[in-house]
């Protein structure tokens, strides 16, 4: 027989797992921790096979024999070696399978099969492979400070065989070993009960303001039963403090400008992480800070908290300042308010304005508005009313003022009366009146002084309206039109004769109370002359008659004289 190791086996089937060394001209199983182990024996059997055993050789000791199978009694043996007690299983083939794969389980096996003539063994090398668990970094730090060299946190990689190695990353890039920045520390456990290594990587990690929100993450790169694998962990970012490098302060407010009466809320904040909970708000003027939070309120602002604002750190290391507007408009009129004046008499009046920027000033009366400002140098009925002026800033959101002035006009009752005859004898007469308040009028007849109600008003408009009546007098008559309010009372008359002749306007402004001398007197003077026309008329009509000469001419004359008498007796009836 040959020397174990030496001999040849003859017809050895192809396909069984594992490899052969190429270098050694083992054969290799691989295997998965916690699976079974396949090991054939050889790539065949010889045909005068007497019987086959199992066995592995443990580094610096005897061989120690496992199983062991007869061909000729097809009977089946295990040794008994505690650790495989109840794990192994060698079929007719003389294949030897290991159950429950142990990291002790990585050892060389040799199969050896006995003839008559020779001894054949097959050595077979076992690798075992353990994946690690996921890494995870554990210890992680609260947080990273700029400046300062802190440890970050562990990565753990547990039970893995063979051990692996832990790599580092920052965004995803490789974190490489940099003095005073980063710096690493590697370290490898192994579970003396089962073999398994656990690798944990320290990192230390000085970090700069770009840092903040950064992602790290590690892995394990370990090798398996198909060669280097790789296994990551979670992403982790730290909270990176820096210092404050810049003070910033700014308005809040929803509007762009501010305006007297407004709330004025300032905003300080720092750049740093974290930002600074407390600040010093200087106001104008004041050289002493105001110590608060970040956030410094002002209510009800007035025009002299215009100018500029500052905060800064409480060490007053830094600060930054804000220039604040508050707009304000002021409206003064004179007169304001209800002012009665006399018609004809003059009413300065000035609206004058201080603002914070140009205003927009404009006037209305009466709800409409006017063109130019009001200016009175003799007051009209028709300048009564209410004004109101009224400015804006236009850059500036709700300032705006407005103030009013109530104009009344008073003036006493003025009277004019205007008389017309109309086609059918009917006459009107109207009375025209001015005067505020409006005045009462009243109409009487002279003589008989009874009141006349059926008149017609127009609108009073402007402190002007009319009274007109309409009547068809059988006897001359004179009407008396009274206009009277709180101010006077005024009284006007107007003679009407009865004739239908046209007449035109004839106003007569009498005395108040009774008829016009005067026109009593230019009425005496025509009825004089009447009286001689008439005398003197018939003489000449007895000289005609006398004479017996017929003439059209004094005939026509003798009518007029007629007529003329009669109107003379009816306008002078109410005389006698």
């Amino acid at each position: 027989a040959e020397e174990p190791g030496q001999g040849s086996c003859r017809g050895m089937p192809q396909g069984s797992p594992g490899e052969r060394d190429a270098g050694l001209g083992l054969y290799t199983v691989n295997a998965v921790y916690g699976d079974t182990i396949v090991m054939p024996c050889s790539q065949g059997i010889p045909t005068d096979l007497m019987f086959g055993k199992w066995k592995y050789e443990p580094e610096n000791s005897s061989p120690v024999f496992i199983a062991f199978r007869s061909e000729t009694k097809k009977r089946v043996q295990y040794d008994d070696i505690a650790e495989y007690k109840g794990r192994l299983s060698l079929s007719e083939n003389y294949t030897l399978s290991i159950k429950n794969a142990r990291i002790s389980d990585e050892r060389r096996f040799v199969c050896m099969l006995v003839t008559e003539d020779n001894v054949y063994e097959e050595p077979t090398v076992v690798k075992v492979f353990k994946q690690p668990s996921q890494p995870e970094i554990i210890h992680p730090a609260n947080f990273l400070e700029t400046e300062k060299l802190k440890m970050l946190g562990e990565c753990i990689a547990r039970d893995s065989y063979p051990d692996g190695n832990i790599t580092w990353y920052k965004n995803g890039n490789i974190l490489q070993p940099v003095e005073g920045a980063v710096v690493m520390s590697l370290q490898k456990v192994v579970d003396q009960s089962t073999g398994l290594f656990t690798t944990t990587s320290s990192l230390q990690f000085m970090p700069t303001k770009k840092d903040a929100n950064a992602q790290f993450a590690c892995s394990v790169t370990y090798y398996g039963p198909s060669g280097q694998e790789k296994i990551p962990s979670e992403p982790v970012v730290f909270d990176v403090h820096y210092p404050t490098e810049k003070v910033t302060i700014k308005v809040l407010s929803q509007r762009n400008t501010l305006k007297e009466g407004d709330n004025i809320t300032l905003k300080c904040s720092g750049n740093g992480n974290p930002p600074p909970q407390e600040f010093l708000f200087y106001t104008p003027g004041e050289s002493e800070g105001i110590r608060s939070s970040d956030t410094y309120i002002m209510t009800d602002v007035r025009r002299n908290a215009t100018g500029e604002y500052k905060c800064s750190l409480i060490d007053r290391s830094m600060e930054d300042s804000t220039a604040i507007i508050v707009h304000y408009l002021d409206l003064s009129l004179t007169p304001s308010g209800e002012v009665i004046k006399q018609i004809g008499e003059a009413l300065p009046v000035s609206c004058n304005i201080s603002s914070s920027r140009n205003a927009t000033v404009f006037w209305i009366k009466d709800n409409t508005r006017m063109q130019t400002s009001p200016s009175f140098s003799s007051l009209q009925y028709q300048d009564a009313g209410n004004y109101i002026c009224e400015t804006t800033l236009q850059e500036v959101e709700g300032l705006k003022k407005r103030k009013t002035l109530t104009l009344i006009v008073e003036g006493k009752p003025k009277i004019r009366m205007t008389k017309k005859t109309g086609s059918n004898k009917s006459k009107t007469i109207v009375c025209h009146v001015e005067g505020f308040p409006k005045p009462a009028v009243q109409w009487t007849t002279t003589g008989s002084g009874s009141i006349i109600n059926q008149t017609e008003e127009t609108n009073y408009v402007n402190g002007k309206f009319s009274s007109k009546i309409v009547i068809s007098p059988e006897e001359n008559v004179t009407l008396t039109c009274i206009a009277e309010n709180q101010l006077e009372r005024t009284v006007t008359s107007m003679n009407v004769s009865a004739i239908s002749i046209p007449e035109n306007d004839e106003p007569n402004d009498g005395n108040r109370e009774k008829v016009n001398d005067q026109a009593k007197l230019i009425v005496g003077i025509v009825v004089g002359l009447l009286l001689a026309a008439l005398v003197a008329g018939i003489i000449y009509w007895i000289y005609v008659k006398k004479s017996k000469t017929p003439s059209k001419h004094v005939n026509k004359d003798l009518g007029n004289i007629e007529e003329n008498k009669k109107l003379e007796e009816n306008n002078h009836k109410p005389e006698v």
